[in-house]
């Protein structure tokens, strides 16, 4: 969310970057709401006069009726002064009402218009735009058949769909045995890389309130993702990022205490389910499933610094584990409106012989400090927004299909990299079942 004052300053700006947002149908919001901003500041000052005024004639009532003790002439003065304050009270309350409602209607706009993205993004108007920066491993197409992943799966008879669709429909699953145990290891692998990259591990709330939801995604994400408790002011989260950014709501943190680097665990949970083809099916878009989040709160000047790292350590993970990468610069009509500025990295699919999306960093800029009024104090005792930024560390399931497809055999067997056989009890491969 801009600064209203940054809006009022800087008009065409704001149009500029929503062009290359490709939302024109936004631009008309720009006028809209410095319209109503001005309105709502000379609704402001007026009501300030009018206190102001009202103070001073209850002074001079109070002591006209003081001497109207001796002098009654003084009681029809006073009459008519308090004539005067009761119209300013009708008309300060008329104002005050006005306030809360241009404000509201200036907050809603505000919500929509779409964060100034960094200079480096490129321009585009959807994921097909986006670019393709640098690659990590080699990728390779093994001389054998690779299976979809779900048959690899089901060779170690580790998943049950049917059962899921029988429990709870389409979008769920079964992890058994060994895939389900390896589901975990990764989960686990995960948490300890990242707290040996210095970060605290974390478990948030998994629901979280209407506010906060709104302050930390747009309402287009929201409507397309969340799942809200029915009766209550409660919404199941779609990523761990949500309650842990959530966490410091309404807080004034002190400029040693940055930045906070928080690695969390949780089970996600979405509306949408992709149906875009057979690439589609099997546990590659799910209503469940569970992560590995990176979060960090910053001053404004180290962010950039901290998206450097955050989608280099999505590198480092994955190669550890024997998986092509790549770096994928998201375009400016792909970002998210919070977002000043996003990167995937996708891993090599061998059997699909392209790459897929397995992490997602964001740099958010002051957008959620700004809407959930999380703040530092810096050296010179000022008030500061903080800065947001956010990485998947591992998403399984999603992330065991590239696992799985890279470290298949023609036997049909898995290696376990060294990295995970500590979490899967000394084993260095999965046998077929």
């Amino acid at each position: 969310m801009l600064d209203i004052k940054f809006i009022r300053d800087n008009p065409e700006i704001v149009k500029e970057n929503i062009r290359k947002k490709f939302q024109e149908e936004k631009l008309p919001l720009v006028d809209q709401v410095i319209a109503l901003d001005a309105e709502n500041r000379a609704a402001i000052s007026e009501a300030q006069a009018l206190r102001t005024e009202r103070k001073s004639l209850s002074k001079e009532v109070g002591k006209l009726m003081g001497q109207a003790k001796k002098d009654p002439s003084k009681l029809e003065e006073a009459e008519a002064l308090k004539t005067r304050v009761t119209a300013q009270a009708d008309r300060l309350s008329e104002l005050e009402k006005k306030e809360t409602e241009l404000a509201e209607e200036i907050r809603k706009i505000l919500l929509v218009i779409p964060n100034i993205i960094d200079p480096s993004v490129p321009i585009g108007p959807d994921d097909s735009c986006n670019v393709e920066v640098q690659r990590f491993g080699e990728a390779t197409v093994p001389e054998f058949e690779i299976p979809y992943h779900t048959e690899i799966m089901e060779s170690f008879g580790g998943i049950d769909l049917e059962a899921a669709g029988r429990v709870s429909g389409s979008g769920f699953y079964y992890l058994l045995g060994d895939i389900a145990r390896l589901h975990e290891a990764v989960l686990a692998y995960g948490r300890d890389f990242m707290i040996g990259k210095g970060f605290t591990y974390a478990i948030p709330p998994f629901m979280i309130h209407g506010n906060v939801v709104e302050g930390v995604m747009s309402q287009t994400d929201m409507d397309a993702m969340m799942y809200k408790i029915e009766g209550e002011d409660l919404y199941l989260i779609g990523t761990s990022e949500h309650s842990m950014i959530g966490r410091f709501i309404d807080q004034i943190l002190p400029g040693d205490s940055l930045p906070q680097t928080l690695t969390s665990y949780s089970p996600c949970f979405r509306k949408e389910k992709g149906s875009h083809g057979i690439e589609e099916r099997g546990v590659y878009r799910i209503h469940q499933f569970e992560k590995q989040e990176m979060i960090v709160v910053c001053r404004p000047e180290d962010s950039k610094d901290w998206y450097e790292k955050l989608w280099q350590y999505s590198v480092e993970l994955f190669r550890s584990m024997n998986i092509p990468v790549r770096q994928l610069e998201c375009c400016s009509g792909d970002l998210a409106d919070l977002k000043v500025k996003s990167c995937d990295i996708e891993a090599w699919s061998p059997r699909q012989q392209k790459y897929f999306e397995v992490c997602s960093c964001s740099n958010l800029g002051d957008a959620q400090a700004r809407r959930l009024k999380i703040r530092y104090r810096d050296a010179d005792g000022k008030i500061q927004l903080c800065h947001t930024l956010n990485n998947t560390c591992v998403a399984p399931p999603r992330m065991l299909i590239a696992f799985l497809e890279n470290n298949l055999q023609p036997d049909g067997s898995v290696v376990i990299p060294e990295v995970l056989r500590p979490y899967m009890g000394g084993k260095e491969r999965l046998e077929k079942v």
